[in-house]
C-alpha cells in the first residue's frame, strides 16, 4: 500500500514537471523512485509536525514561483541590478541526512544555490544578489524543515 501511494505521488510529480509526454518513462521512473524512497525513508519513520510540513510545502511552492518570476524579470530587463557572489550560512541541523535534505531543499530558494561546505556547519551559497535576504530565508526554511523532518518513531 505504501509503495503504491509513493509511486502515485512520484508519478503525479512527473506529470507536473513533464506533462503528458513520456508517460511510460514517467511510470518507470515513479516505480524506481518509490522503491528507492522505501529504502531511504522507511515507513517506520514518524514525521514531525504535519502543520510544519504543510507550511514548508507552501513556502517551497511560493519560493519557487517567486524565483521563477524573478529570473524571468531579470532576463527581460538586463538593467536590473545584480550583485552576484557567495555567502555562507551557518546551518543549525546536525551533519547527516537531515542537513543534506535541507541543503537540497535550499536550492529552491529564490536567487540562491548551495555550492558546498564553507567550514564547520557552514554552507557556501551562490546568490544572484548579495543584497537579498538569503540567509534569513534559509533560516526560516531550515526551522520549518527541522520541525517537519522525519525521525525514528
Amino acid at each position: 500500500m505504501i509503495f503504491a501511494l509513493r509511486a502515485a505521488l512520484f508519478f503525479g510529480l512527473w506529470l507536473v514537471i513533464a506533462g503528458p509526454a513520456g508517460l511510460v518513462v514517467g511510470a518507470l521512473a515513479a516505480l524506481a523512485a518509490a522503491w528507492v524512497s522505501l529504502r531511504l525513508l522507511p515507513p517506520g519513520l514518524v514525521f514531525g509536525s504535519p502543520g510544519a510540513a504543510l507550511r514548508l510545502l507552501a513556502r517551497v511552492v511560493t519560493q519557487s514561483l517567486v524565483a521563477g518570476v524573478d529570473i524571468a524579470r531579470r532576463v527581460f530587463d538586463p538593467r536590473l541590478p545584480l550583485q552576484p557572489g557567495m555567502i555562507t550560512y551557518a546551518a543549525r541541523l546536525p551533519p547527516g541526512a537531515l542537513r543534506d535534505g535541507f541543503t537540497a531543499l535550499s536550492s529552491l530558494a529564490p536567487g540562491a544555490l548551495p555550492a558546498g561546505l564553507a567550514g564547520e556547519g557552514r554552507l557556501a551559497v551562490h546568490v544572484l544578489d548579495t543584497r537579498m535576504q538569503v540567509a534569513e530565508d534559509l533560516a526560516a526554511s531550515e526551522a520549518l524543515f527541522a520541525r517537519a523532518a522525519p525521525r525514528d518513531g
